[in-house]
């Protein structure tokens, strides 16, 4: 990727966000320079942005083939799973207490979910097996009639592991059908073909800026007959669910962004680049690759013998080279998802996770293999 005066970056660190499409940031530009009215007001210019919101609306239930009035607009992944963990605790508070996640989740999942058991919910932690994965029979045995909820992400955000969401959803229905079965898609969406109707999900999130649209906006699914109790209160919009004035220029320009997807042909591109990589890490005797085979192909988690990931970091960054240690909202903390699938502490210490995008190319690659290599022959020496 090459951005400002002539000067190469090599970005891979898309799990934690993508650079916003050259379309994407044109849109919300022209909305907030001339359609730039508030989507409520009943003059000409606030029609002209709640038509905006409306087609955007359409464009991203179509994505996600679902109903363009089960789709409300949020600030992103935090809120909506805040708004269902939170919401599902409130309005079925009195038909149990118990809910059933994996160890693996999303700090906002977790977070949330500390929060209910400190107010007295039972929460269950499903352990994955090595490869990152949860059993499905594992929810069988977890679920009972006092679950109220269920959460598990469709693709990890630290190694890339994908569960199989239609195969736990059914066992967890078939146990009890009054559950409420919450998916966090957002390292999924745009990567992969995503159908929650089909999938028998309640309710469902993804991001804009992940998908090359901007930060602060998201889309969260709630299937038609599903009661959530709102997690703010305010005005009419989007029916009570998540009031507030609408940002229609991040709306417009998130459904620019889903307008480029081609899951199936950026899928195949990237698959080729992680191919490549591993292939060569492979040839590195002081790399272990963390990510299985079965992971999605846009995120690879390997650790450097005896390097710490922040110094690897900081010489891969003199390089314009940028990867993460782990998930961007750990904020530097050791990673309990790489804890979770019995990971060392070693090898948790000298993580890097690489993240790609439908931008990224083989020069980023190799790039990122020189100055790793580079940066384990003087950092070692320097030890």
């Amino acid at each position: 990727m090459s951005v400002g005066k002539g000067m190469s970056e090599h970005y891979l660190d898309n799990s934690a966000t993508t650079v916003t499409s050259e379309n994407a940031a044109q849109k919300a530009l022209m909305m907030m320079t001339t359609k730039y009215g508030n989507p409520s007001s009943l003059h000409k210019k606030g029609l002209e942005a709640e038509l905006e919101i409306n087609k955007a609306r359409e464009i991203i239930a179509d994505s996600l083939s679902v109903d363009a009035d089960e789709l409300y607009f949020t600030s992103g992944s935090t809120e909506s799973n805040n708004t269902v963990i939170f919401g599902v605790a409130s309005a079925k508070r009195r038909a149990g207490k118990k809910i059933v996640t994996t160890a693996i989740e999303h700090s906002s999942v977790m977070e949330s979910l500390k929060k209910l058991e400190n107010d007295g919910f039972e929460v269950i932690y499903l352990s994955p097996d090595e490869n990152g994965v949860v059993p499905p029979s594992s929810f069988e045995q977890a679920v009972d009639e006092n679950t109220i909820l269920v959460a598990v992400m469709a693709v990890n955000n630290e190694i890339g592991s994908i569960q199989n969401i239609e195969r736990i959803s059914k066992i967890v229905k078939r146990k009890n059908p009054d559950v409420i079965f919450h998916c966090d898609a957002v390292q999924a969406y745009g990567k992969m073909v995503l159908k929650p109707k089909k999938y028998n999900v309640d309710t469902l999130c993804v991001s804009a800026h992940k998908v090359h649209g901007p930060k602060g906006i998201g889309a969260l699914y709630i299937k038609k007959g599903v009661r959530i109790a709102p997690l703010i209160y305010g005005g009419e919009q989007q029916k009570k669910v998540r009031p507030g004035t609408e940002s229609a220029p991040l709306i417009a320009s998130f459904a620019t962004a889903v307008e480029e997807f081609d899951i199936a042909k950026n899928r195949e591109y990237v698959k080729s680049l992680n191919t490549y990589l591993k292939s060569e890490l492979l040839k590195i005797d002081s790399v272990t690759i963390n990510s299985s085979d079965d992971a999605l192909e846009y995120v690879l988690n390997i650790s450097v013998d005896s390097i710490k990931s922040e110094t690897m970091l900081h010489h891969l960054e003199q390089d314009n080279v940028y990867v993460s240690s782990s998930s961007a909202c750990a904020k530097g903390k050791k990673s309990y998802v790489l804890k979770a699938l019995g990971l060392s502490d070693k090898l948790i210490d000298s993580s890097l996770r690489i993240s790609f995008s439908k931008y990224n190319t083989k020069d980023d690659v190799d790039a990122f293999l020189a100055s790793l290599k580079n940066g384990i022959n003087t950092l070692a020496k320097s030890k």
